[in-house]
């Protein structure tokens, strides 16, 4: 289990949900009852703020509780097959949901870096996945920030890529 002094995890300090992401979290497995402790006491305590729910991705997790015991409190987990696969959301008063991008615990410390800096940087025009794609990569991450995310720019209408993306990152 990650301690949360060892919590590898990124958040836009705007949180504007204005992207995709609000940041990426990097967890170290994917069994969920043995990262998500963690992954709640850093989001309470760099936002000031508690998590009331998790919502994560199904197939993606293993060891998926109904809930994860906090300060005070329970906090409820969902799965769905809905959620993108890349992404935990958290719901937090004030904030309405904070959606993460999960970088795969067998990631490269070098890949891994860059999407966690990217993350913070997509300004909604990024896919997860694209974000992932990009950081693995070679350059440093704000030069593929500029170049590779923007060839992922939404269209305003039905969420269609506006420039075919270097291959299918979707799982």
């Amino acid at each position: 289990m990650t301690g949360p002094e060892k919590i590898r995890l990124s958040l836009d300090p705007a949180i504007t949900r204005r992207g995709a992401v609000d940041g990426a979290w990097w967890p170290a497995t994917y069994d969920a009852g043995a990262e998500l402790p963690a992954l709640i006491t850093a989001v309470d305590q760099r936002l000031n703020r508690r998590v009331l729910r998790v919502g994560l991705h199904i197939d993606t997790w293993d060891n998926i509780p109904h809930h994860i015991g906090a300060p005070g409190r329970h906090v409820k987990v969902g799965w769905f097959r809905t959620i993108d696969p890349h992404v935990i959301n958290l719901i937090i008063p004030g904030i309405e949901h904070l959606n993460l991008l999960v970088i795969p615990p067998d990631t490269t410390p070098a890949a891994a870096h860059k999407a966690l800096v990217m993350a913070t940087r997509c300004r909604g025009r990024t896919r997860p996945g694209d974000i992932l794609a990009a950081a693995n990569q070679n350059g440093p991450a704000d030069a593929i920030a500029e170049q590779e995310l923007s060839l992922s720019d939404w269209d305003n209408e039905g969420g269609q890529t506006r420039q075919p993306a270097r291959g299918d990152y979707a799982s």
